[in-house]
């Protein structure tokens, strides 16, 4: 027999968030580790904050929102508030029960730039670093390093030429026609008006230039967990220069030589022989061009 399509808008529930999620969710164990870093890290918390004044969002709360965003790949902070809402999975990784209020983009965004001043942000890492070491789940050895292209948030008409006077847009203000036929534009006669420290950049022979930064990753290579990690302009040299960089801070292991392992855009002779100078074995892809 067909059942009735019957809806209702509001109804009381005595099921929480919890008995939702499915037992073997890969969000389980993240959630496991999340809060036993958290919890060592309440003191640290505890000194950004006034002791008097109204509650504001718990940086827990925050700071596992802000871990989602990154593993679901959420474009920005309003569209995350927005999953927030309605997303099940969301607030019972977060911390929300069924009926909490979502707060407002402008109050989390203030939060989170707190906690990224009191370097917050960093010190989660080094906890989450800790305690994948202190189950040895990382290589003291082997490594691998790669940078990846970051596009900002700036769109190509705001690329404009660095003297270039501000005349108000005679079509739309916030849209206004831009020409950019025959113009050679570069890094160093132009820059972004909306963010300054973006740069011109395309990753290949081909490829569409983009204004962008650039991510330094470096994992081991026993689970290919990152240890690492370096945000920097785009620039030809940034990867190699976060690289050598990086490379510094690894613990040499007693009686063993470090490897490196790294794509072609590194094989320079320049890197190599730093690396070798740091005591590391460098193991980068030949690039025939160079």
């Amino acid at each position: 027999m067909r059942g009735d399509d019957l809806q209702q808008t509001a109804m009381f529930s005595y099921i929480s968030p919890e008995q939702r999620v499915p037992p073997d969710h890969p969000l389980r164990p993240i959630r496991q580790m999340v809060d036993e870093v958290l919890k060592s890290m309440s003191r640290r918390f505890a000194k950004l904050y006034s002791h008097t004044g109204r509650p504001s969002i718990p940086p827990e709360k925050l700071l596992r929102a802000l871990l989602l965003q990154v593993l679901y790949t959420v474009r920005s902070e309003r569209m995350l508030l927005e999953q927030l809402d309605y997303n099940l999975l969301f607030r019972w990784f977060v911390g929300l029960n069924m009926d909490d209020p979502i707060w407002d983009a402008t109050v989390f965004s203030k939060n989170r730039e707190r906690l990224l001043e009191g370097d917050i942000a960093q010190a989660f890492f080094d906890q989450v670093l800790k305690l994948a070491r202190q189950k040895e789940l990382l290589s003291d050895e082997h490594f691998t390093v790669d940078g990846t292209l970051i596009e900002a948030w700036a769109g190509q008409k705001s690329f404009q030429q660095k003297d270039a006077s501000r005349t108000p847009p005679t079509d739309d203000p916030g849209n206004p026609t831009v020409d950019f036929h025959e113009e050679k534009r570069s890094n160093q006669t132009h820059e972004s008006t909306t963010d300054r420290e973006a740069r011109l950049y395309k990753k290949g022979p081909g490829k569409e230039a983009k204004l962008s930064y650039q991510g330094q990753v470096m994992m081991e290579n026993r689970h290919g967990l990152v240890t690492q990690t370096r945000l920097t302009p785009a620039t030809g040299t940034a990867e190699r220069e976060a690289a050598l960089e990086m490379a510094q801070q690894i613990p040499e292991p007693a009686g063993r030589r470090v490897t490196l392992g790294a794509d072609k855009a590194y094989d320079t002779q320049e890197f190599v022989a730093e690396l070798r100078r740091l005591n590391v074995t460098p193991h980068v892809t030949q690039n025939n061009k160079n």
